[in-house]
């Protein structure tokens, strides 16, 4: 997997089979087919973009690559040189750069240049291309030109598969009733909720204690006391 040099990790739990699908079944489908024409994912935050794109990515291998715009805006546009000859690239976060005529730029080349390759550029935002605020019209047109698909977000059966899913990705036995538990009281964004059942499962093997109801009130409450 070619990695970023800034340090960007690719999370090991971010795959396909880890992803619950929902109502995105057409665009896991899509992602996981051999077409090449580039896609463009939106959606809420924590609505699953950020794992799909590092989930590509995991099932392309060494030809791949993840940029996430937002967190690489102290480098220069000129950074995304290259990346076109990847099989697969995944941009995340490429809104970030809306209105910066050196970053549309680049992504304008970059989406030329992939075709001319043959590689597949899949794009994450916030919005579909249409209702970002673009500077360059020629690069407008090539992002308007991707496959939109919206990353619909989980009802509550989905998210509880997706903890069920994550919880046996980390070899957890995680009994119903804390599930039930974990759902009603926490954040409704995937994110946050894996976040929270990564540090749950540390704190427990630590304590050498299962993900019982008490445990994890106990784990919540010192959690709140210890946040700034």
């Amino acid at each position: 997997m070619k990695q970023m040099a800034l340090g960007v990790r690719l999370r090991t739990a971010a795959v396909f089979a880890g992803f619950a699908a929902g109502q995105n079944a057409e665009l896991l489908a899509s992602l996981r087919g051999d077409s090449r024409e580039p896609l463009w994912l939106w959606g809420n935050h924590g609505c699953g973009k950020t794992h799909l794109l590092q989930a590509a990515c995991a099932a392309a291998g060494e030809s791949a690559a993840y940029f996430p715009l937002e967190r690489t805006l102290g480098l220069p546009p000129a950074a995304l040189a290259g990346f076109e000859r990847c099989r697969v690239l995944c941009i995340d976060d490429v809104d970030a750069v809306a209105g910066d005529l050196a970053w549309e730029r680049a992504l304008f080349r970059l989406f030329n240049e992939a075709a001319e390759y043959q590689s597949r550029v899949i794009f994450a935002a916030a919005l579909p291309p249409r209702q970002i605020a673009w500077q360059l019209e020629d690069w407008q047109s090539r992002a308007a030109a991707c496959i939109v698909y919206q990353v619909r977000e989980l009802d509550e059966p989905g998210r509880a598969l997706a903890l069920r899913l994550r919880a046996a990705q980390r070899g957890l036995d995680l009994p119903l009733e804390t599930m039930d538990y974990l759902l009603k009281r926490m954040p409704r964004d995937l994110g946050s909720l894996f976040d929270l059942l990564d540090e749950l499962d540390e704190a427990s093997l630590v304590a050498q204690r299962r993900l019982t109801i008490p445990f994890i009130r106990d784990a919540l409450e010192k959690r709140a006391k210890i946040k700034p």
